[in-house]
């Protein structure tokens, strides 16, 4: 199985600039080993079950909850029978496809 988790957590409550919050989080999110890449809008994580991506969301919050009053979560989860990898297979893909390869 695979599992594509894709969210954003941040605080509400600490201004403009919450880059040290998000910093927290995807330092957690890497020492968990699980495939993950990190973009403008969100992090993209890919895990075998979805209790393991749930699990990422409840760690991730655990850690802005000490600090924090107000916690944004926005979370996208595709759930898929089949190989791990999808991460990269489905970009690779669409980038076929753009390259007239499929």
């Amino acid at each position: 199985m695979s599992v594509l988790l894709n969210f954003a957590m941040f605080p509400t409550d600490k201004g403009n600039s919450v880059s040290h919050y998000v910093t927290k989080i995807i330092k957690h999110i890497r020492r968990s080993g699980y495939s993950n890449r990190l973009t403008a809008m969100g992090t993209l994580i890919e895990t075998e079950t979805l209790p393991e991506a749930l699990e990422v969301i409840s760690e991730a919050y655990k850690i802005l909850e000490v600090d924090c009053e107000r916690v944004y979560v926005t979370v996208n989860i595709d759930i898929r029978k089949g190989e791990m990898g999808r991460m990269d297979s489905k970009i690779r893909s669409v980038e076929d496809k753009l390259e007239g390869k499929d």
